[in-house]
């Protein structure tokens, strides 16, 4: 291993050179308290920035075994590091100038969820920090002097206020670890309790704006309805009390800008932890909870969407349903499938983004288009077996149709933010009321059984590729090989990180697993066993890992190679 002060005469015989000479820097340097790797080194000062990494071992970091001793906490100390971290450096980028990126330092923005990533990794507490840089250049020649006050002034000071146990606030990171510690106490009683949700009392929900997920200032307090008020025991905060959700059906309804999506958005986004002034850091849902909508012109593959469309009038299969442009019924029966395949026990609808005729169908129309006529069987027909036989519960937010009243087991109203229990009042309308809301609607059907068995075989134009191109443009698509992969209805995918990773991880199940033997279900099983192990890291051959990932659930692994169009079944 280099030292330093090697380093730095590199650094003065390059000066003023051409900017490849920048590549001669690569390896790894002692600068004492940690080791200074430079992993890739960019083309020019215009391409992407240097990938640069740190690493501090367990003595000289300091950081309490008990603060990393389960996964979650874990994620957690790797978030707060982060954090401190990027605020470091955020003051010291582009301190060094120059054309181009000269300057940049930069590391993962973490956003409002606390999510595992690549730009910072906690083994037995060691850490490794992964980051970015700019290496300054005049036009395209070295400007090594610049450099040098980066990488020995600014950087160490960055390493010296974040990465040390003696030196940071140790009372943040202590409420962030309690914290941690109060969320997974409430994802373990969501089990026990047979709840698919909580949503503590005091939460603030609304956000400042659609564009934005800090909370809304001056936003109402959450304040759960008596009925399903439950208090629970956490091991830091103490007695929280709040509306548990219990499992089965559940209907949100109420007058347009009461809530409701409000709601419902945060119990999509409940699927993570979330940090302290979040609003929402203890609203805490099922960690498989789907949000199913229409999907108008995704592509479908070898999907069996029988329990809902069958009887095709050009004899289309549906046990196998292949398209490369599904309407909104189909394809919102084929993310509803598919959910189900990904082991999603809690499914989240809004009315506002489903197809209408894909969720119900009221008496007159089933009177004047019989059943015979009508491929569909609706989701309002299905959703109580989905529940008995499969297990798999359901929130809906319904504002124009009381269809659902029949079959919801809890029925809440949501009056300007505030929920009121009204199950027994929906019920007995319901029950005077002649429209059930779909043909046999009140008959408790069984959920029909499936084909749950789809083995991909390999994309061999793929693995042909010498070199394989991917790329992300934010949350709402990746492209692999100039192939686009649309993700933007995948409303559960918070960071462009995780989309980035998502290409990865495509790319990887590609050229290692899919072999048209491993059915996709046993896919996802594996990565999130490789990913548990190993990391994010692991999909990287040569040791280059990429500092900008962010770890997906297997829900958004397996909806994203289901999107993927060339998917061969």
């Amino acid at each position: 291993m280099n030292t330093a002060t090697e380093l730095r005469n590199k650094l003065r015989s390059i000066d003023h050179k051409g900017y490849p000479a920048y590549k001669d820097l690569k390896g790894q340097y002692n600068f004492g308290d940690y080791v200074l790797s430079i992993d890739h080194v960019q083309g020019d000062p215009f391409a992407s920035p240097s990938r640069l990494s740190v690493r501090v071992e367990k003595a000289k970091a300091g950081f309490p075994a008990a603060y990393y001793d389960t996964k979650a906490k874990r994620i957690t100390l790797q978030d707060h590091l982060t954090r401190l971290f990027g605020r470091q450096v955020a003051g010291g980028s582009f301190q060094a100038k120059g054309s181009g990126k000269s300057g940049l330092l930069s590391v993962s923005r973490c956003g409002q969820q606390v999510l595992e990533r690549t730009a910072m990794r906690v083994k037995d507490g060691d850490l490794v920090l992964r980051f970015e840089a700019g290496f300054p250049a005049n036009g395209r020649t070295i400007n090594a002097r610049e450099l040098e006050k980066m990488l020995f002034d600014i950087l160490p000071d960055c390493v010296r206020r974040s990465l040390y146990y003696g030196k940071i606030d140790k009372e943040k990171l202590r409420q962030a670890i309690c914290l941690c510690e109060d969320q997974q106490y409430i994802r373990q009683c969501l089990t026990e309790r047979k709840l698919c949700a909580f949503i503590a009392d005091g939460s603030v929900l609304p956000r400042e704006s659609g564009v934005s997920e800090r909370p809304m200032k001056n936003g109402v307090p959450f304040r759960s309805p008596e009925s399903l008020r439950i208090t629970l025991d956490l091991p830091n905060k103490g007695a929280v009390s709040g509306m548990g959700i219990p499992q089965g059906i559940t209907l949100f309804v109420g007058g347009g800008y009461h809530g409701k999506s409000t709601i419902l958005q945060a119990l999509q986004n409940g699927v993570y932890d979330h940090i302290a002034g979040d609003g929402r850091e203890l609203v805490i849902t099922d960690a498989s909870a789907f949000k199913l909508r229409a999907e108008d012109g995704r592509s479908v593959t070898g999907v069996d969407i029988s329990p809902f469309i069958k009887n095709l009038p050009n004899r289309k299969d549906t046990v196998h349903f292949s398209t490369e442009d599904a309407s909104g019924s189909t394809s919102q029966a084929a993310n509803l499938m598919e959910a189900l395949e990904s082991g999603s026990s809690l499914i989240l609808i809004d009315e506002d983004t489903s197809a209408t005729n894909f969720m119900v169908r009221d008496r007159l129309m089933a009177q004047v288009i019989t059943p015979g006529e009508e491929p569909i069987t609706p989701f309002i027909s299905r959703v109580r077996g989905m529940y008995e036989d499969l297990g798999v519960s359901s929130v809906i937010v319904a504002g124009s149709s009381g269809a659902f009243f029949h079959m919801a087991d809890t029925i809440i109203q949501m009056k300007e933010y505030v929920p009121i229990d009204i199950t027994q009042k929906a019920k007995e309308a319901a029950a005077a009321c002649e429209d059930r809301g779909a043909e046999d609607a009140d008959d408790a059907r069984k959920f029909p059984p499936f084909n749950r068995k789809r083995c991909p075989g390999p994309d061999m134009a793929l693995r042909k590729e010498d070199r394989i191109k991917m790329k992300a443009m934010g949350t709402s698509e990746i492209s692999i090989c100039k192939e686009n992969v649309e993700l933007r209805y995948l409303e559960q995918l918070k960071d462009q990180e995780q989309s980035m990773a998502l290409a990865y991880l495509l790319k990887y199940a590609q050229l290692k697993m899919m072999d048209g033997r491993k059915d996709l279900r046993q896919i996802g099983d594996l990565l999130e066993e490789q990913l548990d192990g190993s990391g994010l890291e692991s999909l990287f051959e040569r040791g280059d890992v990429s500092s900008q990932l962010a770890r997906p659930r297997k829900q958004e692994i397996l909806a994203c190679i289901n999107r993927y169009r060339k998917l061969k079944i």
